[in-house]
């Protein structure tokens, strides 16, 4: 069955009438037809019409008529979904002729919809109803909406959509009042619609605000110093970044074209940019570590070279000519530097240790020396009190002459043993003055004096400094104070002996 739609002029055009369209499962709408028995098997058929008869109009296939008798009768496509109430709020604006012609009543005209032959009349308009109940129910979602104030970009299309179709005039009902309807909501679909553009411009320009900080971030962290950057932070942020970047791309706020590829641009340059001093650095630092393993294997095969060297002061010095030249190298990377330092520091243990052993044994033979000179100071104090001050006087420079001839004692106790037996010699000196029965000194027995003891001092202090000097190691040092302290040593002695014939 075909449904035919005539336009002013009458011309035609055919649509699936609603009969050959399946059922959905809806109830059954009281509008329905009943179903025709169908003839049992083995019955005639039915008989032709005469000539010149009008033929009965034959149902098409699929239709209700074809239904088994015994099944319960259902609903037909043009009354699905209509209820009795609609079809009935809907027959003012409706109007079947005997031929299946449905026409709307629109402002007091009457417009044809179309037409459906050969059902009941309830069935062809309850077929343009449904189309009518169809458009108001699309405009009763579009009211809800705007009552709600869902702000939405599509809602004036809904509209229009809606509108066109009202205006097609290819259904029936209240047509007039569900235009007027969709009229009162342009105004604030406009505003809604507005309200929609602006958050959705402002959504995008917080999400390119956003994007744009990822961005200026990036360039700083490539724009750095390569020479001071933390490349294992900078790295590990810059790849942060990035995965900022996808879950922004992922979001649903969507960019202009422009300003997406601009943003992409500058990212992806800062990002080359970073990629490319990165490399740079790296294949320098390479080349730096190789150069600084080549200098610093070298020093340590000449500090290997000195480790068995028993010439301790010359050696000594040679080590810290190496440790400058060290601290002035490159450094390598600092697994190799570690490992590096490591052979050098245990080629200059090697020396140092023995040299310590060795002078251990030295410490231990001046604890002998030490043993003899406090043996004199004690021999020393046996004169006092002076009682005899030529008799002191003459001891007193026997001791000191074994006195240096004993040599040096351990650097602990040098300043000790040095008083314990100055202070002897100022006791007999005093007591050699006071055996003068008052007489008043001479000029150079006082001049005498002032310059031994000076002499003495400055014999002390050289001593001292020569046991500093060989401690630590400075041999050209050491050389020239014991240099020093003979030409004193010389003095005093000359002094002593000139003090002695006074």
């Amino acid at each position: 069955m075909t449904e035919r739609f005539e336009s002013d002029d009458q011309s035609q055009a055919q649509v699936p009438t609603p009969a050959a369209v399946k059922p959905t499962g809806v109830k059954p709408s009281p509008l329905q037809a009943p179903a025709k028995p169908k003839p049992a098997p083995g019955a005639a058929a039915p008989a032709p019409a005469a000539p010149g008869s009008t033929p009965a109009a034959t149902p098409a296939e699929g239709s209700p008529a074809d239904a088994p008798a015994e099944s319960s009768p259902g609903p037909s496509a043009a009354t699905e979904g209509v209820t009795a109430e609609q079809l009935e709020a809907a027959r003012p604006f409706g109007e079947v002729t005997e031929d299946g012609h449905v026409y709307v009543l629109v402002g007091g005209e009457k417009v044809l919809c179309g037409q459906v032959p050969d059902v009941p009349a309830d069935e062809s308009l309850a077929y343009f109803v449904k189309k009518f109940e169809e458009a108001r129910t699309l405009v009763d979602v579009l009211e809800q909406r705007v009552e709600a104030g869902t702000a939405s970009s599509d809602m004036n299309r809904s509209a229009d959509h809606v509108m066109a179709e009202l205006a097609k005039r290819k259904l029936v009902g209240d047509i007039e009042g569900l235009e007027a309807r969709l009229e009162a909501l342009r105004p604030r679909i406009a505003e809604l619609e507005a309200e929609h553009k602006r958050a959705t411009e402002a959504a995008k320009a917080e999400h390119f605000a956003q994007r744009d900080a990822i961005v200026q971030e990036a360039q700083k962290i490539s724009e750095q110093d390569p020479q001071k950057i933390h490349w294992k932070q900078s790295s590990a942020r810059m790849a942060e970044l990035f995965e900022q970047w996808k879950a922004h791309q992922k979001s649903g706020i969507r960019l202009s074209r422009k300003d997406e590829e601009a943003l992409w641009k500058r990212f992806r340059n800062a990002r080359t940019t970073f990629d490319r001093h990165r490399r740079a650095f790296f294949s320098h630092l390479d080349e730096t570590n190789a150069e600084a393993k080549r200098v610093k294997e070298r020093l340590i095969a000449e500090a290997e070279a000195l480790q068995s060297s028993t010439d301790w002061n010359v050696t000594a010095g040679k080590y810290r000519d190496l440790m400058d030249r060290w601290k002035a190298s490159p450094r390598a990377s600092r697994r190799d530097d570690d490992a590096l330092w490591a052979r050098f520091r245990a080629a200059q243990d090697v020396f140092f240790d023995a040299r310590k052993a060795a002078n251990d044994q030295v410490e231990q033979e001046f604890e002998e020396n030490l043993k003899l000179k406090q043996a004199l100071i004690e021999e020393a104090r046996q004169l006092l009190p002076v009682t005899d001050a030529r008799a002191a006087r003459k001891k007193l420079s026997g001791i000191q002459d074994r006195w240096d001839a004993i040599g040096k004692v351990p650097r602990a106790h040098f300043k000790r043993v040095e008083n314990d037996l100055q202070a002897v010699e100022e006791a007999v000196r005093e007591a050699d003055s006071g055996t003068r029965a008052k007489k008043v000194a001479s000029e150079p027995e006082v001049r005498s004096n002032a310059l031994l003891t000076q002499a003495e001092d400055k014999v002390t202090e050289l001593q001292a400094q020569v046991a500093d000097a060989e401690s630590s190691g400075d041999s050209a040092q050491a050389k020239k104070l014991r240099g020093e302290l003979q030409s004193a040593e010389t003095m005093r002695d000359m002094i002593k002996r000139s003090a002695a014939s006074l």
